[in-house]
């Protein structure tokens, strides 16, 4: 054992594992800090700024990023962070370099920008990220969608990347948005499926006219048509294939942003939800093996009562993502829209159906004359239930001008559950802020100093990133994992987890995706409130492998590194 420079314990484990305790934990009070509190760049050492490449032509691509991203890039314990930005297109020829940005964790709250070193700068009209290790070497991997064509950087284990998309076979045509990591046949490798946004081809682009200022504007997406998403089967030997070619996905013509992969029917094989604009929202099931060599999936979107609004109309569906939210050991599903239309909070019946409780839980309200992009579930607090992250922003950057009540820069929204159940809108005594306006697009949500507490990354349209660093879970304990998969994916997409704390045992799918254009630390931090230990703890890791991995009595406020049928050093 030592200890290290940076106040961590390093504990020896199995097959070169590393099991990171960090001193002191957050139980040591309550704090009058803000719940979640902006990091500025004077202190963060982030400094890039989206350009969104806006014109008076006002070309669609322009308003609908950037994603971000939390990702270990150098496997040295500590969350990294990876922007998209715009790059040259067909109606954008920038005058100055324009680029992504990889910032490097200095592990003392600040970061260093270290993209033109790690190569993945970019070249094309940015979207979306979707980190995840598709090779199994134990490196992430990052997947960049895009207006043009998307871009696969496979980590070189020395702090590069190469382009590898051409070799791989992931040069995605047309518009790509949001990307998903997942084992979708359980082979134990990543696959990969990715969101078509709309036919942005020709050269008439501008198909909306002119708004009430006599002035061209954002077309809402209703003007084009729609188009087919990309399922990609991982061959294990640095290639994909299409496999939706012939299948549901294939056939659901839609204009997809946002998608998340999770087990809605506890099947074990991962199903996909996607969100689409103006057009109905797919949920595809995942149906095993299906005749003449083809996966077989099953779009159930209208029947499961998620396609549409309750009077059976499609809406502006942007940013979604699914979580055990009531406790019940079901995935429900969460998907924001456009103003007027409302969010939804989907409540898994445990038939392949569900129910909107928007209105119940408030969200309705709340979110009327708003518009939602990135969001996610998640447990700010660690008091073991999860509570729920809004990013929002109006698309047209003219609605000021000829609206009462809707806004193009928006507010964050911030929903605390109770043990009740019920979510309740703690924005207000959130932190400044919550108070603020923006033009919001992707979330993710990570633990960059190690602390143990979720903190979140916003990507804002033609404006710097917001880093928030988490106060919420000061006085409540936990535990991180960080879990490796041997014979199942090495990232263990799709692992169930148990633990039982202060005699309350609870439970979480490993899913992946979700929010909007990003990506979010894969590690997993479970909140158990008082409890001084963890009883029990359980990893049910996914096919191909099925392991349960046991473990007892574990002590709190640090990360533990859990292989695949190895125990705990």
């Amino acid at each position: 054992m030592m200890v290290t420079r940076r106040g961590f314990l390093r504990l020896g484990m199995a097959a070169g594992a590393a099991n990171y305790l960090c001193l002191p934990s957050l139980s040591q009070g309550a704090s009058s800090e803000p719940l979640l509190a902006e990091v500025p760049p004077s202190v963060s050492g982030i400094r890039w700024v989206h350009e969104n490449a806006m014109s008076d032509s006002r070309f669609l691509p322009e308003a609908l990023g950037p994603g971000c991203a939390f990702l270990d890039y150098d496997n040295d314990g500590w969350m990294d962070i990876f922007l998209v930005n715009s790059g040259p297109s067909d109606f954008w020829k920038p005058t100055a370099p324009v680029r992504n940005a990889l910032y490097k964790n200095n592990r003392d709250g600040t970061f260093t920008d270290v993209t033109e070193k790690a190569g993945v700068s970019g070249a094309h009209f940015g979207m979306g990220v979707a980190v995840g290790d598709y090779d199994n070497d134990g490196w992430p991997d990052i997947f960049v969608t895009a207006y043009g064509r998307s871009t696969l950087y496979k980590n070189n284990h020395d702090g590069t990347f190469a382009d590898v998309t051409e070799h791989a076979g992931l040069a995605s045509p047309g518009w790509s948005t949001s990307a998903v990591w997942f084992d979708y046949d359980n082979d134990g490798r990543l696959d990969l499926f990715v969101c078509s946004f709309v036919d942005y081809s020709g050269v008439r682009k501008l198909e909306c006219g002119n708004n009430q200022l006599g002035r061209n504007y954002y077309c809402v997406p209703r003007v084009f048509k729609p188009t087919a998403s990309f399922l990609y089967h991982n061959n294990g030997d640095g290639t994909f294939t299409e496999v939706s070619k012939g299948t549901a996905i294939a056939k659901a013509l839609g204009k997809g942003l946002g998608v998340v992969a999770t087990d809605i029917n506890n099947d074990g094989r991962m199903d996909l939800f996607v969100a689409n604009d103006t057009v109905q929202n797919f949920l595809f099931v995942n149906r095993g093996p299906g005749p003449n060599g083809l996966w077989n999936w099953d779009e159930v979107g209208l029947q499961s009562d998620v396609g549409f609004s309750e009077n059976g109309r499609p809406r502006s569906g942007m940013g979604v993502d699914a979580a055990d939210f009531d406790g019940d050991g079901w995935q429900d599903l969460f998907v924001s829209n456009v103003d007027h239309e409302m969010y939804s909070v989907y409540i898994n019946n445990k038939d392949e159906t569900f129910r909107d409780a928007a209105e119940k839980e408030g969200i309705a309200r709340d979110t009327k004359l708003m518009s939602g992009w990135g969001l996610k579930y998640f447990d700010y607090d660690n008091d073991g239930i999860l509570d729920l992250l809004l990013a929002n922003g109006h698309p047209d950057d003219m609605i000021d001008s000829y609206s009462m009540q809707v806004k193009y820069k928006e507010p964050l929204l911030l929903y605390h559950q109770g043990k009740d159940g019920k979510l309740r809108n703690v924005s207000q005594s959130a932190g400044p802020v919550f108070q603020q306006q923006f033009s919001a697009r992707g979330l993710a949500v990570g633990d960059y100093d190690n602390d143990g507490a979720l903190d979140v990354l916003i990507g804002v349209n033609g404006g710097p990133p917001v880093l928030l660093k988490n106060n919420a879970a000061r006085g409540n304990n936990w535990l991180g994992l960080r879990l490796e998969g041997v014979t199942c994916n090495r990232d263990a997409i799709g692992a169930r987890i148990v633990w039982k704390a202060d005699g309350t045992t609870r439970a979480r799918l490993k899913n992946n995706g979700g929010s909007y254009l990003s990506s979010h630390d894969l590690r997993e931090v479970l909140g158990i409130g008082a409890a001084t230990h963890i009883e029990e703890l359980e990893i049910h890791w996914p096919a191909p492998s099925k392991h349960i991995d046991k473990f007892s009595n574990l002590a709190p406020n640090r990360y533990i590194h859990i292989v695949e049928g190895k125990r705990i050093a």
